[in-house]
Formats: structure tokens, sequence, C-alpha cells
């Protein structure tokens, strides 16, 4: 059945979520957050971003991201513009010294891995490659300087632990995208150099910034690859970054609505538990979405590991004899949105963010309207 030619289901009112938004990025929003942006009034939006109005926010956001993430001491904060896609290039120009390991597993750990490969003063990487719904383990390579690993690849649902590959050389830097798991997932700041993500996810922002937790080591080597005069575009320069971000600034104009969203979803984060409160909601939120697809007879979570599977990205097959892009469709039609499957996977699949925004409650009514709907369509 063409999704252009819907079947008439009006799902009832009783079974829908109190938000129906299940965005992977751009996630859902919290109104609380609109809400005092839009207290601001004149104060705020349509200001100078090197004044201390925003400067202010910027400075809340780096100590707030320093305390979620527990940072070591001589940890430092960049934000920059442009989304994590950016800082992809950022690392090719600034972190990577020769050659790099990624381990791809999805399409955006891939798109790292070929920036990497196509950048000219760049040896060819290393890249450990696997199946999508499964994920590759990185190992030691002699001559690797920098390990590009993903917490969660956000196109499969797949989820990793971070951890530093044993007997790695001597100051091989570990630089994780956490684009997604950012905020939803555990993470030791010993076993990274460079956590870098945007905060359309589990920031419940808006995108076009991106974030860096970097260690001393990785603002070494920074210092050094300049140093030897690598040529380096200022925008994609991470040591003007961290310039302008122990300053509370960015480079150039950021999107102030997007900061703003940003502090606010932190603060929020802060305040009910920190990261282990928001990554055992994630799991409470999980737990429902992995449980029914278990148990219904149509449907099964795609990756087939339990220990694999993500707690911020739900990914969920359905039996061919239920189509879901029709699912999604009839489910968009009653106000729940954005459970389609990533386009480049070509799977008959529901995909389902499972941020900290959003509540666990309504990823079980969620269930409740896909089996709604599926009754009606079989």
């Amino acid at each position: 059945m063409s999704t252009s030619v819907l079947p008439d289901i009006q799902i009832p009112v009783g079974l829908l979520p109190a938000d129906g938004r299940f965005g992977c990025g751009p996630s859902k929003v919290r109104p609380e957050a609109l809400r005092s942006l839009a207290a601001t009034t004149t104060s705020y939006l349509g200001t100078s971003h090197r004044q201390p109005g925003v400067k202010a926010v910027v400075s809340r956001l780096r100590a707030g991201l320093s305390e979620l993430f527990g940072l070591p001491g001589g940890y430092e904060v960049a934000l920059g513009n442009g989304g994590a896609a950016v800082f992809w290039d950022v690392a090719t120009f600034c972190l990577i010294d020769r050659r790099s390991q990624h381990l791809s597993f999805g399409e955006f750990s891939a798109k790292f891995a070929a920036a990497a490969k196509d950048a000219p003063h760049l040896e060819d990487p290393e890249i450990v490659a696997c199946a999508p719904g499964t994920r590759p383990e990185a190992h030691a390579t002699p001559g690797v300087d920098l390990y590009a690993l993903t917490h969660n690849e956000t196109s499969t649902g797949v989820m990793t632990q971070i951890r530093r590959p044993d007997a790695a050389d001597p100051g091989a830097l570990v630089a994780v995208d956490a684009t997604s798991g950012a905020g939803g997932l555990r993470v030791d700041p010993a076993e990274f150099d460079a956590y870098y993500f945007a905060p359309q996810k589990c920031f419940a922002a808006e995108g076009g910034l991106w974030v860096a937790l970097v260690s001393p080591a990785a603002v070494e080597r920074v210092a050094r690859i300049k140093a030897q005069g690598r040529w380096v575009p200022a925008s994609l320069d991470l040591g003007v970054a961290l310039e302008n971000s122990r300053l509370d600034q960015t480079y150039n104009t950021p999107a102030l609505a997007t900061l703003w969203l940003f502090a606010e979803q932190l603060s929020w984060m802060l305040e009910n538990g920190g990261l282990e409160w928001c990554a055992r909601r994630c799991e409470r939120s999980a737990a429902v979405l992995y449980g029914w697809a278990e148990s219904c007879d149509y449907a099964r979570p795609f990756v087939a590991k339990p220990d694999e599977r993500s707690t911020v990205v739900g990914t969920v097959d359905l039996d061919e004899t239920v189509s879901a892009a029709i699912v999604s469709a009839v489910l968009r039609r009653n106000g729940v949105v954005d459970t389609e499957s990533y386009r480049k996977l070509g799977r008959n699949q529901l995909r389902v963010g499972m941020f900290p925004a959003v509540d666990p409650a309504d990823v079980e009514a969620l269930t409740r309207c896909v089996d709604y709907v599926a009754e009606r369509l079989v």
C-alpha cells in the first residue's frame, strides 16, 4: 500500500502519548525551555554574542558540561559553529597527526572515516568496519595516533562502550563522536581525549553548534600540529575555538536560541541528578521499547545483542506483512511524529528517539499506538 493513500485510522485519544515527538534529531525540545526563551523578550535574542548577556550563557554551558561529565582538571570545553559533522574536518586538521583508525558501523561513523581518507595531508586511515546492527572493536595498531570511536550510531541504534585500546602507541588520542549519545549514555572522561557532539539530541536544543570536551593531551596535540606549520582554516581551527571558548564566546556568531535551549536542558539534567539520572531514564524507555518488540509477534529489535542495543536511539524491525512506512505515516497523521527508519538503511523499521527529554511513559504509549495501527493493517 502506498503511503500516499493511507487508511483512515484514528487512534483513540486515551492511547496517545502526552508528547508525540520521538525524533532522533532534531529531538523533542521541552516546552519549559521554550517558555524560558520566550520570557527573555528583548534582553537576549538579537543582542551581541560578545557582550555579557550571551557570554554568561556560554559560561553557564561550559561549567554545566564540566559538572555533568565530571571532567578532570585540565580538560576544557570548546564550542564552535557548524554541528558535529564540521568537527570531523576540525579533527582532520587539528587532531590527527598522520594516521587514524576508525570504527565504521553505520552512516555517521563511516563519514568521519571518509573525511580522514580524503584529507591530502594524512596517510590513509585504518578502517575497522562491520555490518549495520553490529559493532566493531578498536585494536592497537602501530603508527595510529588517533582512534576515532562513535558512542552511539544514530543510523542503526547501536551503542558502544568507550575505552582506550590496550597497548596503543604512547600519546595516541581517542576522539569520540558522541552526538546522539552525549548526555544519555555513561562515559568516563579518562577514556577519551575529545568527546564531541551537537545539542539537537540528548540536549534538546537546535543544531548548528558543536561542542568538544578535550583533554590536556588533545590541547597539546592541537598546539604542536599548528607549530609544525600545518595550514588550518580559521573556522576549523580547534586552537582558535579554544581561545574563544576560554573567553565564553565562539569564533563567529552562534545561534543564540540554540545556546539558550542547550543551557536550559543542561540545567534540567543537573537538577534531576546529572548524567546517571539521564542514563537511567533512557534505560527505562529502552526497556519498554525492546521489551515490547521482543514480546510482539510482528516486531523484533534490529540489533541482535542486547548489550549493543542503544538506550537513546531504538530500532525495531517489523514483519513484512506490516509496513513500517505506513505505520509511521498513520502515527504522524495522529500527532505521533518522527518514528521513520533511517532513510539509507532501507529496512522495514521504526526508529525511536529515547533521549532524556522523552518521558518513558510516552514510549509505552507509543508501543500501544503501534499495536493499534498494526492490528488494522494486517
